[in-house]
């Protein structure tokens, strides 16, 4: 593909991704700070996660949670069989989502990719959890143990806060966003297949 994909252009994907980035903060030049979240602590980002550290309901009533979640875990059942553990973990990630202004679907197709779903998935460079969190994110919001990275609600609170900062960098281009998410920023390779998952698995209709 030539052209960097961005909302506007993936239609495809869905209006609630579009409305997601419609108003993107603007980011001031930093040159001298990690330009992604597995470089180093960004010290506007780690105030952004303090803050954050929580809980909050998400949705609008109980029937849109029931379709919502019944679509989504019939699409995650392979991965994660037992239907309770499945369940939470979809309400976790609506929660912490929508709290951040991003469509839950992204955010599935970004744990897919990233862990397959495997709560203790470890990297080759230290990152721990489903969104696979770099370890020193922990001690940055007031936390001792990186152990807690594999506590469900907290990986994935943190992991939803750092993906919006970073598209919100990227003025909602999910290339140059999901690339500075993953540390791979300049190469396409892991955008397009987070694209790629939620265009075929997640948005699926």
């Amino acid at each position: 593909m030539n052209a960097r994909p961005n909302y506007r252009r993936h239609r495809g994907i869905g209006i609630a991704i579009m409305l997601a980035f419609a108003v993107a903060a603007p980011i001031a030049a930093q040159t001298t700070l990690p330009r992604d979240a597995r470089s180093g602590v960004d010290p506007r980002l780690r105030q952004i996660l303090i803050d954050y550290v929580g809980a909050a309901e998400s949705f609008e009533d109980r029937f849109a949670a029931e379709v919502w979640l019944s679509d989504m875990s019939r699409r995650l059942a392979r991965q994660v069989p037992d239907p309770n553990e499945r369940l939470r973990l979809l309400n976790i990630v609506h929660r912490e989502a929508t709290r951040a202004d991003l469509a839950p679907e992204l955010v599935l197709a970004v744990i897919d990719v990233e862990s397959n779903f495997d709560r203790y998935a470890i990297s080759s460079a230290s990152a721990l959890g489903l969104m696979q969190i770099m370890p020193f994110w922990v001690r940055e919001v007031g936390r001792e143990d990186k152990n807690e990275l594999f506590d469900v609600s907290f990986n994935i609170l943190l992991g939803c806060r750092i993906l919006k900062y970073y598209l919100e960098m990227e003025d909602g281009d999910l290339v140059g966003g999901l690339g500075r998410y993953n540390g791979s920023y300049g190469r396409r390779t892991y955008a397009d297949r987070v694209i790629d998952r939620l265009r075929t698995k997640w948005f699926r209709t």
